[in-house]
């Protein structure tokens, strides 16, 4: 016999993951030993007459509406490494800033915090004695549908928020990676993502080193968004949940189709601007779901700062541990030739046909033929015509926030 249906309700999600969270979110953490990074670093290339990169610009105009260039603050450097987990990863830093440890140690944290996840027995119990109308909540609402992946998706959300706020370290009292990471906690500037971002926002331009964000400092020491910044924010947002209304009118409304119908012929669209947005009733704002209170046994209890508190005590423990190099990257040469298993190459963050597209279209503007390419494997086939040019075709494919590798990765759940 089949469950129930999957049921779309945010507040009953949020809950059933606060009451798996409450007794204990991870087993205690097992701080990595020192270790020493060495990583590339490129500079990005920004259009003529604008500090914005192609993508970003891009990014900005099809997906930000009406956030305006000058509200945005870019990267100045793009940085590829490999984590304690042996999985690529690339990051970004801003020139004058906290420099490279700042992306690097918040990776080594979400791992940290990601093993003391997958050591919680007693959270793996709970999870397997929730109730199939909790199972068809969480199904119906959330894009991960399990709690372990929900969790594991919300502390690497808080990692973002991290380095990505951190290219605008310069403007804040903060000189330390440990003081700025204490001071993002104490801002409450994690409580502002989660209600005032929308998901595909801070996942996209994390990916493209960009922010639009403007922080004030306040007497007490701490910073917050400024004026603008909310106001901008929040019409983003709406933009967003009225895109996404608008197909799901089209598709319920004009041609007929059922909510399910609708979401399946329209799932790449709603995939971009959020399948959830859709399906939310007329006029309301959504917040993230660790981010909304409840009472649980006569408490008052929110997952967002549990999560945070830990994520930061964690994170000012493990920068002081890890040392980070700069080391030259190997662009090889437009001469030498590539052997057969050169053409094949893997993108650890390829999680949906979206990105599929994505990366088709940036090899196909460089003459570059796609031979195959699996989502499920990670694994893309291409004709690159040299060392060089393959090399050249990664770079672009940093650039629109992706992470290609040689290597297979260690485990497709284990990439970012």
């Amino acid at each position: 016999m089949s469950g129930p249906e999957p049921r779309y309700d945010r507040r009953a999600a949020s809950r059933v993951l606060a009451a798996l969270a409450r007794p204990g979110l991870g087993a205690p953490p097992v701080l990595p030993p020192p270790r020493r990074v060495e990583y590339t670093c490129a500079a990005l290339q920004s259009e003529p007459g604008s500090h914005l990169t192609l993508s970003q610009r891009l990014y900005l105009e099809r997906f930000m509406r009406p956030c305006r260039a000058d509200q945005v603050t870019s990267a100045t450097h793009r940085i590829a490494w490999t984590d304690s987990d042996g999985i690529p990863n690339t990051g970004h830093y801003r020139v004058g800033g906290l420099g490279a440890i700042v992306p690097i140690a918040m990776r080594e944290t979400v791992l940290t915090l990601w093993h003391a996840l997958q050591a919680d027995t007693a959270l793996a119990q709970r999870i397997s004695e929730l109730t199939p109308r909790d199972e068809a909540v969480l199904e119906g609402t959330t894009t991960d549908h399990e709690p372990f992946e929900i969790f594991r998706v919300g502390i690497e959300a808080a990692g973002r928020a991290l380095a990505q706020h951190a290219l605008l370290a310069r403007w804040t009292p903060y000189r330390t990676p440990a003081e700025f990471a204490v001071g993002m906690r104490d801002s409450g500037i994690y409580g502002a993502v989660a209600t005032r971002w929308f998901w595909e926002l801070q996942a996209s331009s994390y990916r493209r080193g960009m922010i639009a964000v403007r922080l004030t400092t306040q007497p007490d020491g701490t910073v917050r968004y400024s004026a603008e910044t909310v106001a901008t924010l929040r019409a983003m947002k709406d933009m967003t949940i009225e895109d996404a209304h608008r197909v799901m009118r089209r598709a319920t409304h004009t041609e007929g189709l059922t909510v399910a119908e609708a979401i399946t012929k329209y799932h790449d669209e709603l995939d971009l601007i959020s399948r959830q947005y859709a399906l939310l009733p007329p006029g309301t704002r959504p917040a993230c779901l660790a981010a909304m209170p409840h009472q649980l046994d006569g408490e008052h209890y929110s997952i967002l700062p549990v999560v945070i508190d830990t994520f930061t005590e964690v994170f000012t423990r493990i920068v002081d541990r890890v040392t980070v190099a700069e080391v030259a990257a190997d662009t090889g040469s437009d001469t030498a030739e590539l052997a057969a298993e050169d053409q094949v190459f893997y993108v650890p963050d390829m999680t949906c046909k979206h990105c599929i597209r994505t990366i088709t279209g940036v090899l196909e503007s460089m003459s570059v033929g796609v031979q195959d390419i699996d989502l499920n494997s990670k694994r893309v086939v291409a004709e690159f015509r040299s060392p060089r040019n393959r090399h050249r075709v990664f770079e672009a494919l940093r650039d629109s926030g992706y992470n290609p590798t040689a290597a297979t990765p260690a485990t497709s759940e284990s990439a970012v």
